[in-house]
């Protein structure tokens, strides 16, 4: 299908004059998007949420149309995409950038992916759309770009910080964010800018593979949850003050549907009988989706329940590689307080450019572990450490029954000429330690997990929201499943409030172990 376009003459970015067809008129409302990508590119937008707290794939598109077009411009309209596997979001991507190139001239739009292979899955999406607008089109489009005559165009980015670093554009979309180096994806958080009407946008689209990678991180910090959380809450609300931008018009949406959003619906099927009942409990039914029944099946039968509760329920990212994978925040995180009737110990890691921890736990007298707060902070001196210590320490120091840190803090330092230990003990901390192995303090952490006898004897605050995280996130190597003896990673994140929890672990025991003599 080819449409005639009217003859104007338009200024490209780079300052060429072009031949551009007039601007088509956008669609004007949700339903007359959906409308519109239907007729004109004949895919049927899934349009309904099914679960609690989710969107549907539509709402997605129509914020990343519409936030241009606004009555009342937006300061942010950076959006996440956290879906299931098949669940549209590369195709969907492509379909944003179609209607971005369309219908907001000069709109300039890079498309950075987890690999090339994925770039190009979503560049196909989009070529594959264009054989029906070439009255659009300036020229043919090439194998990395293309370009239309109202000035837009489209672009893929290689991974790499310094092909990112040279483009400043309004529209950035980052696929398979979970595939990302790190040194690319903090690179990409300054490349959009606002220009000719045209609102900067980065746009995140990704499942949540790993319980400690780049979308876990970034689902983290915007809901605020510290762990990888299944929470969809956005961002807490900003103060209002009459006559400036709303709260709203800062938020980053996020946007988060499952298999239950995408499926086809559910005709004359016997719930009792199908095996994504348990999961499923009738969401079918509702549903407006594409991907068939009988394929959703046959992919449960094939995953393992971790696989599939990650890639297609969205609820939480594989644990087969993490260290601790029995602690479960609904079990193990609950409100705990000082208690002045039990003895008081604290557990230090020592860092500087890494975090400095500090950990208050206290044991009660049947012996459960209760972390009841904790201090992490980089780049701070150890005097600034000792004074935020003893301001959160509730209890006279007299009182402290152990300080347990690093052995390594015995170090001496080659500017200062002394060792942090010998620093704390000036400043009115001493503290303890003993050596041990990594293995050591980690099967400590796992006991008070989880027993032997399946009893849990380790209670944690939620407002130790980095140990919390430590605990779901740490993780052995990328390169297999952990092998007997091989150490986690230390990521320099996760490894220090689980360091500081270990030394606790193995000071506390040894201190508290029984010696028998024979006579």
């Amino acid at each position: 299908m080819t449409r005639p376009a009217s003859a104007r003459r338009s200024r490209a970015p780079g300052g060429d004059i072009v031949e551009a067809a007039e601007t088509p008129r956008p669609p004007q409302s949700r339903a007359d998007l959906r409308h519109y990508i239907q007729h004109t590119l004949g895919i049927a937008v899934p349009d309904r949420a099914v679960c609690p707290g989710h969107a549907a794939p539509l709402d997605y598109l129509w914020h990343s149309f519409q936030t241009d077009f606004a009555r009342r411009a937006r300061v942010n309209g950076d959006a996440i995409v956290w879906a299931n596997r098949a669940g549209g979001k590369t195709q969907l991507a492509a379909v944003a950038t179609l209607l971005d190139c369309l219908f907001k001239p000069k709109c300039q739009v890079r498309i950075l992916a987890g690999s090339a292979r994925q770039a190009a899955h979503m560049y196909e999406h989009l070529t594959g759309f264009l054989e029906d607008f070439e009255d659009d089109l300036r020229g043919r489009p090439l194998k990395n770009r293309c370009r239309f005559k109202n000035g837009s165009n489209v672009e893929l980015l290689t991974q790499s910080p310094a092909s990112v670093r040279g483009h400043h554009i309004q529209k950035l979309r980052c696929d398979e964010v979970e595939l990302f180096s790190e040194e690319v994806f903090a690179a990409a958080q300054f490349t959009t800018q606002s220009k000719d009407g045209i609102l900067a946008t980065q746009e995140i689209i990704s499942t949540m593979h790993q319980p400690y990678g780049l979308m876990q991180k970034v689902i983290s910090q915007l809901t605020g949850s510290g762990a990888f959380g299944e929470s969809t809450q956005r961002n807490p609300p900003l103060p209002h003050a009459p006559g400036r931008q709303t709260e709203e018009m800062y938020r980053t949406a996020l946007f988060k549907w499952c298999v239950w959003e995408t499926i086809e619906p559910c005709v004359g099927r016997t719930c009792s009988q199908c095996p994504l009942w348990t999961d499923c409990g009738g969401k079918a039914r509702d549903a407006r989706g594409y991907l068939r029944i009988d394929d959703c099946i046959t992919q449960m039968h094939r995953a393992s329940r971790a696989g599939w509760e990650a890639e297609m329920l969205c609820r939480r990212p594989s644990l087969e590689n993490v260290v601790f994978g029995e602690f479960d925040p609904d079990v193990h995180v609950r409100p705990v307080e000082y208690d002045a009737n039990l003895p008081l110990y604290r557990a230090i890691d020592f860092g500087f450019v890494n975090p400095f921890v500090c950990l208050w736990i206290q044991v009660d007298s049947d012996g459960p572990v209760r972390v009841i707060d904790e201090y992490v902070q980089r780049r701070t001196t150890i005097d600034a450490h000792a004074a935020e210590i003893k301001k959160r320490t509730p209890c006279p120091a007299g009182r402290v029954a152990g300080t347990y840190c690093d052995p390594a803090g015995h170090g001496r330092n080659d500017v200062t000429g002394t060792s942090a230990v010998a620093e704390l003990r000036t400043l009115g901390i001493p503290t303890r330690s003993c050596t041990s192995s990594i293995l050591e303090g980690i099967e400590h952490i796992r006991r008070a997990i989880r027993a032997g006898d399946g009893t849990s004897k380790l209670v944690i605050s939620p407002r130790c929201v980095r140990l919390i995280e430590a605990l779901r996130c740490y993780h052995y190597p990328e390169r297999g499943a952990a092998a007997a003896g091989e150490l986690p990673l230390k990521d320099g994140i996760h490894d220090h409030p689980i360091d500081a929890l270990r030394y606790f672990f193995v000071n506390y025991t040894k201190a508290h172990q029984t010696s028998t003599r024979k006579y």
